[in-house]
């Protein structure tokens, strides 16, 4: 193994001599190799962590890659980050390899010991959080990563790019009120990621400030895909009083709202005014077209993939970048029905 790979007092020769292992078996720990026991793998690490190893060397087996991993790869705004990353990539003689694993949370165990094997120039991630673990490991081998974060907050040692989840639930909220709705409903995402919570917090500071009512029959929660909106809307329309407007978490939601209006013989937006959230292209070409919430996700991956570039020369530093959202007025948002 090179003499440059080593951090501070510490070289792979000592951190194989105190783990009682030859200097190959850290090898091979270090690179993701499969045919260590796990009990020697587990103490390699340890010491790694331990001892904050850092390979400092580029090795000539890296990868010109840059791999982006998601939990579900069939989300429409996961498009929109693709492109981001590709663009970045592209211009530095790079390719894109993308893996789905694991949950909106975190990536799968297994998928650690892929990436070591891979070696890419850097990953950036698209869910709320990593395991201390995980982030030990990559740091270990010196392979950057980033957060794209529209899931929620990351832990303030990652880096990540995220956006102003609780300005876009205001700015949606408050366009049905300056409309003259007074009963809003909104159909967030899942209960357990911050993203939901900030806009529906963004909806609850516009309708306090309007002394507007939020009672817990205009407050649900979706799963940001067409059914959650169409299930949570079809429970709102059957309200005694139903609203004249629902503000959606994310666009499929709100295609979900407008077919659930449909269904009851509702005109959007004669009947009921509807918001989505992303901008994601289906939106203008709904029937009626979306007004929602521009979420700048093509340029949210282009910054993280830009300042996984950075990473790979300076030192790592814990950056959040948190980019603008904004509204976009299209069709099916106006007046509620007269008398309302």
């Amino acid at each position: 193994m090179r003499d440059d790979e080593e951090m501070g007092r510490i070289t792979l020769a000592q951190v194989a001599q105190k783990a009682g292992v030859s200097i190959s078996t850290v090898s091979k720990v270090l690179n993701g190799r499969q045919d260590v026991a796990p009990p020697t793998r587990i103490k390699v690490e340890r010491l790694l962590e331990t001892h904050a190893y850092r390979r400092t060397a580029r090795s000539s087996r890296e990868a010109p890659l840059i791999e982006i991993v998601f939990h579900e790869l069939d989300s429409i705004w996961a498009l929109e980050l693709i492109r981001g990353v590709e663009n970045v990539a592209k211009a530095n003689q790079a390719s894109v390899v993308l893996t789905e694993s694991g949950t909106r949370h975190s990536p799968s165990p297994d998928w650690i010991e892929g990436v070591l094997q891979r070696r890419p120039i850097g990953v950036v991630l698209v869910f709320s959080a990593l395991p201390q673990a995980v982030k030990q490991q990559l740091r270990a081998r010196s392979i950057p990563f980033v957060i794209i974060d529209p899931a929620g907050d990351p832990d303030p040692d990652v880096p990540s790019v995220g956006s102003a989840n609780w300005t876009g639930g205001l700015a949606a909220t408050r366009h049905l009120i300056e409309l003259g709705h007074r009963r809003i409903g909104i159909i967030t995402g899942p209960e357990d990621m911050l993203c939901s919570l900030a806009r529906l917090d963004g909806y609850r500071s516009a309708m306090s400030m309007a002394g507007l009512d939020t009672g817990p029959e205009l407050v649900r929660f979706g799963n940001f895909h067409v059914e959650g909106g169409y299930d949570r809307a079809m429970e709102m329309l059957d309200l005694p009083e139903r609203p004249t407007a629902i503000f959606a978490g994310s666009d499929l939601q709100a295609l979900g709202v407008l077919e659930a209006a449909r269904v009851n013989g509702l005109r959007v937006p004669h009947d009921l005014s509807v918001v989505g959230y992303d901008d994601v292209q289906v939106a203008r070409w709904s029937s009626p077209a979306l007004t929602t919430v521009h979420q700048p996700l093509r340029q949210m991956a282009e910054e993280a993939a830009q300042m996984l570039l950075r990473l790979r020369t300076e030192e790592p530093a814990a950056t959040r970048l948190e980019l603008a959202t904004s509204l976009v007025v299209r069709k099916s948002t106006a007046p509620p029905p007269s008398g309302d």
